[in-house]
């Protein structure tokens, strides 16, 4: 892992702060997990290019400014309870890991959620639990949490999801079409029935796919809520 130091501090140095994030934490826990360890071998030596790679299962490993970005926007303190919808390889539940309590990050894909959570362990990350199952219904048996991010692209925010948060949570998510047009939005939740929703600039990710989410068979959306 020390062989890929000098990337990280160049990831770090223009594609962070070069980029105008400036949460000390949060530029922290980029530069102490290798992101290198949670990309395929024979992409280990692009692991720090300034985009997203593949890691199998046509799902993605986010490029590390939106990583960081969303982490930002998410404003998570020590001892907060966190929630990620799209694990992936588990990248960026390990650097939310450092910045939180506990993080608990579901994956559709069971292969993709057996291998994160067997890396996050060997890893050393143990406040991260990974689970396999529909993101897009959250997770109703650690609710409330302190921020929800997702690493996939919905036609809008779910309900589930915004009513897992905590009063004076945040939820961090792409909305817009499934490929393209996307905006991340920031929902802020105020009390018991009244959220903010502030945009964050356009973006694109993965579709997210689920119940509440789009369907796999690219149809339109199903049960979709307005964010």
């Amino acid at each position: 892992m020390t062989g890929f130091s000098s990337e990280r501090d160049r990831m770090i140095e223009r594609q962070i702060v070069g980029r105008g994030l400036v949460d000390p934490r949060v530029i922290e826990a980029m530069r102490a997990v290798p992101r290198e360890c949670f990309v395929p071998e024979a992409m280990r030596g692009v692991a720090y290019q300034d985009g997203p790679l593949p890691i199998g299962a046509n799902q993605t490993i986010s490029q590390p400014y939106i990583v960081a970005l969303m982490v930002e926007a998410a404003e998570i303190s020590p001892g907060d309870r966190v929630l990620e919808v799209g694990a992936g390889s588990g990248y960026a539940a390990a650097v939310m890991s450092r910045l939180a309590g506990e993080v608990d990050a579901i994956e559709r894909h069971a292969t993709l959620a057996d291998e994160a959570a067997e890396r996050l362990a060997r890893l050393g990350f143990g406040n991260v639990r990974v689970h396999a199952g529909d993101g897009t219904l959250g997770l109703p048996e650690r609710a409330p949490f302190d921020a929800i991010l997702s690493a996939a692209g919905g036609p809008a925010v779910p309900e589930t999801l915004r009513r897992q948060l905590r009063v004076g949570g945040r939820l961090i998510m792409p909305v817009g079409s499934r490929r393209g047009d996307q905006v991340l939005v920031k929902v802020l939740r105020r009390d018991a029935d009244r959220f903010d929703t502030l945009p964050l600039g356009p973006v694109s990710f993965v579709p997210l796919i689920g119940a509440m989410g789009w369907r796999d068979d690219e149809a339109e959306p199903v049960a979709a809520m307005v964010p």
